[in-house]
């Protein structure tokens, strides 16, 4: 599943970052979202773009395209 299509409140884990440009994925990394780890989206604008994820107790802002391009697995 992409992150863009988890709704409010939901969590996943992220497993691939491979189809984001190298300098974004790098950028990503350095704010904490590497593999494996535990994203929640917290709201969505009300356009749908961007997304407000909190990653590592960290929020941040992700356009939606940016997010269609993370793979995440689904938290119950």
């Amino acid at each position: 599943m992409k992150l863009s299509e988890l709704s409010c409140g939901k969590s996943g884990r992220v497993t691939a970052m491979s189809a984001l440009p190298t300098a974004t994925r790098k950028k990503l990394m350095v704010m904490g979202m590497l593999p494996n780890t535990e994203v929640t989206v917290v709201r969505l604008a009300p356009l749908g773009d961007p997304l407000q994820v909190r990653v590592r107790g960290v929020d941040m802002a992700l356009r939606k395209q940016i997010a269609a391009a993370i793979e995440v697995e689904v938290l119950s």
